[in-house]
């Protein structure tokens, strides 16, 4: 079924290799570079992290001292489908998907038909005060920014999220 659909919409397979040189070896095997930009990326946000908890940026501590207090309790209105209908007009017409391979142009072509379980489920998500577990993965994928691209350090991770996530 979805080798149809991604037939119907075109959607293009791109090429998965990342050719790079780690420790002077040409790595090309794709759980091995899989492992080295995550280990790169979670440093990366490991780091950033810590500047943050050692104080070297004031702003942000500033803002961790003054929002210390609990909020105040949340009253929520139900979804109706028209709201859900106008979230997913303001969606871009992309191909591009998460993890689920469903992407917002299949989503914004086939929401007629499943507006009404959408809005269900968005209002038993907010009565439930929850976001399903699933909804909260992404696909990390690495961008070339610029430079060599056999090196690690010229990528930046992007989070593809599901179509579904972002109309919650």
């Amino acid at each position: 079924m979805w080798n149809l659909v991604k037939f119907e919409i075109n959607k293009q397979k791109t090429s998965d290799n990342f050719p790079l040189y780690m420790e002077g070896k040409l790595v090309k095997d794709h759980h091995d570079l899989a492992n080295r930009f995550n280990e790169y990326f979670i440093n990366v946000t490991t780091n950033t992290y810590a500047d943050i908890t050692t104080g070297n940026l004031p702003a942000i501590n500033n803002l961790y001292s003054v929002y210390r207090q609990s909020f105040p309790q949340i009253q929520m209105a139900p979804v109706t489908t028209k709201e859900i209908k106008e979230i997913t007009k303001s969606l871009p017409w992309k191909n591009s998907s998460g993890y689920d391979e469903i992407p917002l142009r299949l989503l914004k072509t086939s929401m007629p038909l499943i507006t009404s379980p959408l809005t269900y489920l968005c209002n038993k998500s907010i009565y439930q005060g929850s976001f399903p577990t699933r909804l909260k993965y992404s696909q990390i994928t690495p961008i070339f920014k610029k430079g060599d691209k056999t090196e690690l350090t010229n990528y930046r991770p992007i989070s593809l999220l599901t179509s579904f996530s972002k109309i919650l």
